[in-house]
């Protein structure tokens, strides 16, 4: 195998997010339901047999030394190849948007070096290695839908049904550290909602009201674009929610063939930085079956 090309990462959304503790090393603990969506971004792999790792951007610049970078580094660190590669990243998942983007870079990475350098390392060894890269690499690596604990390295696959999801980025980012910084940032005492998740997805209900986003007050007093973006979309959709610590901010639009309604008129055109997309989830990640369990 010489190459991969047109690899997806696709984005998730926190269709839930609470925060329930903090470690005595100031990691905070969280709860969270993940899903992943259709928004991707595509990458391509070439091989080389000289060790040299290279990155490519198709779209927007990303930064000199990003995560997919460091994945390829510690994976090739970590099983002492010596095979390198050219990756080439075509950039759609906005950033600054707690949609998890340079995250399933970094995990889209990892699995398919995994399969072009004929490693063959099992799900759960390239899951230990995704955690050193990120809190949410894991989740990407997992390949389902999950309930996400501790500090993202607990998942458990949760049955979501499929859905439309219609989600708006403003075009300001926010820094996470300032969110898990600010006094409003809503601490839960303890974990208290999953068993009465798990009894509601055992019989496939699934209510998008269900939890909420303990980030979203912090996030909203550091950019008010967030209240924007809850204000438009729950005027089309009757309702919305922040993912991950922001700023994007998505509704639940239907569950049928179609969406319960368009997204809100340009949305996506807008030349003032704002996009936004009619998204579908997934019931799993396209790169499952590229590592074993």
């Amino acid at each position: 195998m010489n190459a991969l090309y047109d690899v997806a990462a696709p984005a998730k959304l926190n269709l839930f997010l609470h925060v329930v503790g903090r470690r005595a090393d100031g990691y905070h603990l969280l709860q969270s339901l993940f899903v992943l969506v259709d928004w991707c971004d595509t990458l391509h792999f070439e091989l080389r047999r000289d060790g040299q790792l290279t990155r490519h951007d198709l779209g927007p610049a990303l930064p000199a030394d990003d995560l997919c970078l460091r994945a390829a580094r510690l994976l090739q660190s970590a099983s002492g190849t010596a095979l390198g590669a050219d990756i080439s990243i075509d950039k759609a998942v906005p950033w600054g948007a707690g949609m998890g983007g340079g995250s399933s870079d970094a995990a889209s990475t990892l699995l398919a070096l995994n399969r072009l350098w004929g490693l063959n390392w099992p799900r759960a060894r390239l899951l230990a290695l995704g955690l050193k890269l990120g809190a949410d690499v894991p989740f990407f690596i997992g390949g389902h839908n999950a309930i996400v604990e501790g500090i993202g390295e607990r998942l458990t696959p949760a049955p979501v049904p499929e859905q439309w999801l219609a989600v708006v980025k403003p075009p300001t980012g926010i820094e996470t550290r300032a969110i898990f910084a600010s006094p409003l940032l809503v601490r839960e005492p303890q974990a208290v909602i999953l068993e009465s998740f798990a009894e509601n997805a055992h019989q496939g209900v699934f209510d998008a009201g269900f939890g909420a986003n303990d980030l979203q007050a912090a996030a909203e007093a550091e950019c008010a674009q967030v209240v924007q973006a809850a204000s438009i979309l729950h005027r089309q959709f009757g309702n919305s929610r922040m993912t991950g610590s922001g700023s994007a901010v998505f509704a639940r639009a239907g569950a049928g063939p179609e969406p319960s309604a368009n997204m809100p008129a340009g949305v996506a055109d807008w030349a003032s930085g704002w996009v936004g997309r009619m998204c579908r989830s997934l019931s799993a990640h396209p790169l499952v079956g590229w590592a074993a369990d």
